[in-house]
C-alpha cells in the first residue's frame, strides 16, 4: 500500500511524520473522506470544497497550486493501489505542520503544512441498510465548532466504543435535549411524512451526504422542516436514519433498546436510499 506525505508517494509501512507535527501534538489539523466507486470520486467538489473552508476556519493555508493538485494526487494513489475498480475511500488530512518547540500559539513565522493522503478498499453496510441499525443516546459533550471536521476526534471515539461496548451500532447526541448528530453522521427524523433535521449551524458537520439527501427530497417533493427533534420524541418518530460518507443511508430502527415504529426501515428512507444508491452507482453524480 502507497500513502501521499508532503509531495513524496511512499510505503505506508515506511512512512513517517514528526514527532513535533501540531496534528500529532494537538490535533491541529482538518481531514476529509471521499468515497471512490469504479474510480469515480463522489461530490469530489462538494468534498474539497468543504476541506478548503475547514482549513482556512482554522486558519491553516496550503500554497494554492499544493491544493489544486489534490485531485491529481487522489486518482495517482487510486491507481497506485489499484483501486480504480470497485469501492474505495479516500482520507485527506491537512495539519498545520512540525514546529519546535512546543508551543499553544501558532508558529512564527509559520511551517509547510503536513499533507498526508491514504485510500483503501470499501465494504458498504449493507446488512445495516436494509434491516436498520440500534443506536445509543449520549450527551453530545464536543466542542461548538462541530462545523470544522477537524482531527480532533477523542468525543467521537469514545461515544462510538461505548455504543459498541452496548452492543449498538451507533450514537445519537443530544445537546440542550435536541438531536444534533451521530458521531459520524447527520441524522434525519420523518414524522407525518415531514423529514427533519438539525439546521445547519456550529453545532453539527452538515455532511456532503446530507446536503445529497436534501436535494434528493427536492426531487420527490418531500417536505423538509431544519428543526431539531427533541429526544423526548424519539420513540414517537416514523423513521430515523444516518446520512455519511461512508455510513450512506442508514436507517436506525431502535434506539435504547426501544423499537422507533415497528422496528423496520420506513417507507420514506427505502425511496432516499434508492435515490441515492442510483445517484452513486449509476453515474448521476452532478
Amino acid at each position: 500500500m502507497e500513502i501521499y506525505l508532503n509531495g513524496q508517494f511512499q510505503k505506508l509501512e515506511t512512512a513517517c511524520i514528526s514527532v513535533t507535527d501540531r496534528g500529532f501534538i494537538f490535533g491541529d489539523g482538518i481531514y476529509e473522506v471521499i468515497r471512490v466507486v469504479k474510480g469515480s470520486l463522489f461530490r469530489e467538489l462538494d468534498h474539497l470544497k468543504r476541506l478548503k473552508e475547514g482549513l482556512e476556519g482554522i486558519g491553516i493555508h496550503p500554497g494554492k497550486a499544493q491544493f489544486e493538485q489534490l485531485p491529481e494526487i487522489c486518482r495517482d494513489l487510486l491507481k497506485r493501489n489499484e483501486l480504480m475498480n470497485g469501492e474505495a475511500v479516500i482520507y485527506i488530512q491537512i495539519t498545520r505542520g512540525a514546529s519546535w518547540p512546543r508551543t499553544h500559539t501558532h508558529p512564527e513565522p509559520p511551517v509547510s503544512p503536513t499533507v498526508y493522503i491514504n485510500t483503501s478498499t470499501f465494504n458498504p453496510y449493507k446488512e445495516l441498510h436494509s434491516k436498520g441499525a440500534k443506536a445509543i443516546t449520549e450527551s453530545d459533550v464536543r466542542w461548538t465548532r462541530c462545523n470544522l471536521k477537524t482531527t480532533q476526534l477523542l468525543p467521537n471515539t469514545l461515544s462510538r466504543e461505548r455504543a459498541k461496548n452496548a452492543g449498538a451500532d451507533n450514537v445519537i447526541l443530544v445537546r440542550d435535549g435536541m438531536i444534533t448528530e451521530s458521531p459520524n453522521a447527520n441524522i434525519f427524523a420523518v414524522k407525518n411524512d415531514i423529514l427533519y433535521t438539525y439546521p445547519a449551524s456550529n453545532y453539527i458537520l452538515s455532511g456532503i451526504t446530507r446536503k445529497v439527501v436534501l436535494e434528493i427530497a427536492v426531487r420527490l417533493q418531500i417536505p423538509v422542516k431544519d428543526t431539531p427533534i427533541s429526544e423526548f420524541d424519539l420513540c414517537n418518530l416514523d423513521e430515523l436514519f444516518l446520512t455519511g460518507t461512508t455510513t450512506d443511508i442508514m436507517p436506525i430502527t431502535m434506539a435504547n433498546g426501544k423499537e422507533i415504529s415497528n422496528g423496520k426501515p420506513g417507507p420514506i428512507v427505502s425511496k432516499i436510499q434508492q435515490a441515492y444508491n442510483e445517484m452513486m452507482y449509476a453515474g448521476r453524480n452532478p
